[in-house]
């Protein structure tokens, strides 16, 4: 049983209940892109091969299975959100001109902003076809809804960022909306495409804005790891990004220090020793444990959610996912 365990669940053994549905879906996927196209075609073959570990559409089906079943409606509903969530993230990687993504060249990299931009314009078209041509209205509202959200929420960010006084309330709001929203998105397509009722899609969705937050405030901490985890150690700090660590000691630390501090992130973010200096300030400050606490708390109100569905593989497998999204190293 993957629930309660204490070690880490490879994602494979996740994968087992929904294994043959994975392997419809990006058959399916694959399908929903192309195009008659060349350019296109051959970046939207780009894209498929350089896709992650695809937890957005595990969530989908996992929560589908775990409220009924899988059906077409689900297969449709995780590639509207894989399409969507394609999209911003091309548009994402032309805003903050990123040259990678998931260790590939970004497509912006390869093919500049121009064609970068139109293709993130194709994705979201073909996620919106897909939804209006099989009348998944409620569908697409959710995940459109997330979308709005999580645009909301990057540009929060970019107008807190101008002061680096960024409060914890702030903080949880925008992760909320830049991150969170699409697995809420996710869970309650999923349990609405089984035939949910409206109290359990709630609560669905309460469980992926959890896990979502959770998911975040994990991805928060790699900044303070070691350089084998899978991102840049202190890359969020030479980016001037406030996070949950940082927030909390700076507001742990008297204000002459505090002015400092946010003196050298401001000014000399740049220079490594002064990265070394900040990540120490928030050890010592406490923010790591702070932070951990925090995320262990997230996850613990999302398995409370859980609870009320009934046992199945689907369920366990959930279980699983939460702990994966917790424990994972990158």
């Amino acid at each position: 049983m993957m629930k309660n365990s204490s070690q880490p669940v490879s994602i494979n053994t996740i994968r087992e209940p929904i294994a043959s549905e994975m392997q419809i879906f990006e058959e399916r996927f694959m399908d929903y892109v192309r195009t008659d196209v060349m350019l296109l075609d051959k970046i939207m073959g780009y894209i498929v091969r350089s896709k992650g570990k695809q937890i957005r559409p595990m969530f989908v089906f996992l929560m589908a299975g775990a409220h009924g079943g899988i059906n077409d409606a689900s297969h449709r509903g995780a590639a509207l959100i894989e399409l969507l969530h394609t999209a911003t993230l091309v548009h994402d990687d032309v805003v903050d001109d990123s040259n990678e993504r998931r260790g590939f060249f970004s497509i912006n990299a390869l093919w500049k902003n121009k064609i970068s931009v139109l293709v993130g314009d194709y994705l979201l078209s073909r996620g919106l076809l897909l939804s209006v041509d099989n009348n998944d209205f409620a569908l697409l509202r959710l995940v459109t809804q997330a979308v709005r959200e999580m645009s909301e929420g990057e540009l929060l960010q970019m107008e807190k960022a101008r002061s680096m006084d960024i409060t914890e309330a702030v903080y949880f709001e925008i992760i909320r909306q830049k991150t969170a929203t699409l697995l809420e998105a996710c869970c309650g397509v999923g349990a609405a495409s089984a035939g949910a009722n409206a109290e359990q899609i709630a609560d669905a969705k309460l469980f992926g804005r959890l896990v979502g937050i959770a998911f975040q405030i994990k991805d928060d901490l790699f900044d303070y790891g070691t350089a084998q985890i899978g991102k840049p150690l202190g890359i969020d700090i030479k980016e001037k990004k406030m996070t949950l660590p940082l927030i909390y000691a700076l507001n742990q630390a008297q204000r002459s220090e505090k002015r400092h501090y946010i003196n050298l992130i401001k000014n000399k973010s740049h220079q490594n020793e002064v990265v070394q200096a900040i990540i120490q300030f928030v050890k010592a400050s406490g923010g790591i444990d702070y932070t951990i606490q925090k995320m262990n708390e997230y996850k613990t109100n999302a398995l409370n959610y859980l609870q009320k569905l009934p046992p199945t593989p689907f369920l366990n497998a959930l279980y699983g996912l939460v702990d994966y999204v917790i424990q994972r190293d990158k």
